[in-house]
């Protein structure tokens, strides 16, 4: 996938070592883009694997509305396990459970998980049930619904970035808003990723978004268009420069 290697090349070139929250260090630059015609096939990275059942997982979590982790592990999907073990560490109820103990009772233990393995209002919640005060939002049946009645419209957006409810969330959203856009039957996505892990999480996020656009169009008797990535902070982490440099 040329237009990722780029990306890698782009950054590489041009950005500037800044420390961040993890305490690794990252190269960084700001702004950028990719686009990829979904109609030329589906853009997964082959330069590298990417664990394809994790990703149909995490956004089927995402489309349920789910914020509890335990969807997750039940299909073998780890990559959130560490915030809700991180926190799990911190309160009375530890009791030296590696997180391996951690997350098979997350597995096998409704109640410990409803107590211990949810990640906050985080994407699902906002996805689906935006807190409004007097009502609750449903922005992706509302924005699926509009692309039915007036796919002209310019409104077609779904944002997972409450500024009321970042301070509740795990993690706040990476990938923080996305707009449909349909033109000649085609149905587009255009991505705004605020924070992008450019080795580990873009490939991720690139066939996730992919996916997502694909399951749109299909509910709406459109045909696939672009999918449209757009960057906010691009970063490779200080320790994964050596695998950048061997992907490349």
């Amino acid at each position: 996938m040329r237009q990722y290697l780029d990306f890698l090349n782009h950054i590489l070139a041009h950005g500037v070592r800044k420390d961040d929250r993890t305490n690794t260090g990252t190269v960084s630059t700001f702004g950028y883009q990719m686009r990829f015609d979904l109609s030329d096939g589906f853009p997964l990275l082959t330069t590298k694997r990417i664990h394809m059942k994790s990703v149909v997982h995490e956004l089927l979590w995402f489309i349920k509305g789910d914020t509890n982790i335990r969807y997750l592990v039940q299909n073998d999907v780890r990559i959130w396990n560490d915030w809700p073990y991180a926190t799990f560490k911190a309160s009375s109820d530890y009791q030296g459970e590696t997180i391996e103990q951690f997350v098979d009772k997350i597995k096998n233990d409704a109640e410990f998980a409803k107590q211990h393995g949810d990640l906050g209002p985080v994407y699902g919640r906002q996805w689906r049930a935006w807190d409004a005060g007097k009502n609750v939002i449903d922005q992706l049946t509302d924005v699926i619904a509009e692309i039915r009645r007036n796919p002209d419209s310019r409104r077609l957006i779904v944002s997972a970035w409450n500024p009321a409810e970042v301070g509740q969330m795990a993690l706040p959203p990476c990938h923080t808003l996305f707009q449909f856009y349909v033109s000649q039957g085609k149905l587009s996505c255009q991505l705004y990723q605020r924070s992008a892990d450019a080795f580990l999480g873009v490939p991720f996020n690139i066939a996730s978004y992919a996916l997502l656009t694909l399951m749109v169009a299909s509910v709406t008797g459109l045909e696939p268009g672009t999918f449209v990535h757009t960057f906010g902070d691009c970063h490779i982490y200080q320790n994964h420069l050596d695998q950048v440099a061997t992907q490349l």
